[in-house]
């Protein structure tokens, strides 16, 4: 297919389509990658599974795809021991009896703020360990779990797409890299993406709608009529674990990301690889932890293992969300999907109000689906070309897609981080969504406000 016509939205569309009827995201994925392949082959059945085997062929082995989906594993690994190790227990034990840190219901929620804006590293752990501190302190000073679980919920994905030293600024770069090697963006991959995070309003407002609900007691909507619902006793813990088991590799993981990235980058850490470091950052970690509980006999050598193979096994089908995504990245390229979006577009809508349909647009992706990770592999290859052919802002329309992305997955009842959120704070998923949803609205809708005004600002 040379010429873009509207054929070459079938793909996206079905992609969209499904992921909407069936929440499936690897199949919804897969399916777009396979209709577009057939597309560029003339619907020739041998020479499109040709295709697909050298698509998927290809993309195993780049390095910084590789070195993405082993990061991704490891986190889950580390996830897992981190919690089995007790170290959890050992902090809140050390902030509730031994220090007063904690005094009043305001003091309780803000740790498991500060503590969900310093592990920014993966938004899983960042809502498990959020979540393990609060609930014992939400118990003793009457909060109900759902305040704790908007907390958790609202740190999680919005800080971890601001500081993008994580797995969301892998698939970022991979992606925004495949529009380079298509020829839609000259600058740099890093600078680029850091140039659409100061674009990523959603997460700001989100994070400061958030502290302004801590700091002065805004309670909103359903909010108002949500009640402390007494737990289960809390088992007294007689064998409480060290707090270091938790700190310690949490803060390697910050730590060493800047190392590896100053490394990576000889001595310039915005020019280190992001694949590169989150990947070495994982790996280090996860030795560590081999050493630290294996070696202080926190845990033998075969419980570790097991751990640490139950906890890489549960991140799994992750991997597959990100081949699929690069697969669909590159197909739709191939297509030129957005430069036809984007001819259509301009004959449509304004340049003005083009960053804030592809936030809305994104918000109803990632929402339906219930996955930012998804939302970027369709989004991002539409609205790049999109913005280039109707000559905008390039970086505010790759800020759209993240935000969007962020909105959609944080009010969406099947996300992910939804449903770990709630899990972690001991709380039902849909009570969860209906007193957290007032507040994401309001940041969602500020943050409509600014792409249009930045737009219009030009």
């Amino acid at each position: 297919m040379l010429e873009p016509t509207s054929l070459s939205l079938l793909p996206s569309l079905l992609a969209i389509a499904l992921a909407l009827y069936s929440k499936n995201v690897i199949l919804s994925l897969f399916s777009g990658v396979v209709l577009g392949v057939l597309f560029l082959n003339d619907f020739a059945i041998i020479d499109s599974l040709n295709a697909l085997f050298i698509l998927f062929s290809s993309l195993m082995q780049e390095a910084w795809i590789l070195k993405t989906l082993v990061f991704v594993v490891l986190a889950g690994s580390v996830m897992a021991l981190i919690e089995k190790s007790g170290g959890v227990s050992g902090f809140v034990d050390f902030v509730l009896t031994r220090h007063s840190f904690v005094k009043s219901e305001r003091s309780a929620l803000m740790l498991s703020y500060i503590l969900g804006i310093i592990i920014f590293i993966e938004t899983s752990i960042t809502a498990l360990v959020s979540g393990a501190v609060g609930k014992p302190l939400c118990d003793k000073y009457k909060i109900p779990h759902e305040k704790l679980a908007f907390v958790c919920d609202s740190t999680s994905a919005p800080i971890g797409s601001l500081i993008v030293l994580n797995g969301y600024g892998a698939l970022l770069l991979g992606l925004i890299t495949t529009q380079i090697s298509l020829g839609y963006i000259e600058q740099d991959a890093t600078q680029m993406l850091i140039n659409s995070l100061k674009y990523n309003f959603y997460a700001m407002f989100a994070l400061a709608v958030t502290f302004i609900f801590i700091y002065f007691g805004v309670n909103i909507g359903p909010m108002k009529n949500v009640s402390y619902k007494s737990q289960m006793q809390a088992r007294e813990n007689t064998n409480v674990k060290s707090m270091y088991l938790m700190l310690l590799p949490v803060s390697m993981m910050v730590i060493l990301v800047f190392v590896f990235l100053y490394i990576t980058g000889d001595g310039e850490i915005l020019k280190g690889s992001g694949s590169s470091s989150i990947f070495y950052t994982m790996l280090t970690t996860t030795l560590f932890t081999l050493a630290y509980y294996v070696g202080s006999k926190n845990m033998s050598f075969f419980t570790w293992g097991k751990t640490a193979y139950s906890g890489a096994k549960s991140f799994i089908p992750i991997t597959f969300i990100l081949v699929f995504a690069f697969a669909m990245g590159n197909v739709t390229g191939e297509l030129k999907t957005g430069i036809y979006l984007s001819t259509l577009a301009s004959e449509n809508v304004s340049v003005y109000f083009l960053a804030g349909i592809i936030f809305l647009l994104s918000s109803v992706i990632s929402f339906s689906t219930g996955t930012s990770w998804g939302t970027f592999s369709i989004m991002i290859p539409i609205a790049v070309p999109m913005a280039v052919g109707m000559d905008a802002n390039i970086a505010l329309c790759l800020g759209a897609v993240i935000s969007g992305g962020i909105f959609g997955d944080h009010c969406s009842p099947i996300s992910d981080t939804t449903i770990i959120s709630s899990m972690a704070s001991d709380c039902e998923v849909i009570s969860h969504v209906k007193t957290q949803l007032p507040y994401a609205l309001i940041s969602g809708s500020l943050a409509f406000v600014m792409f249009i005004a930045f737009a219009l600002l030009g």
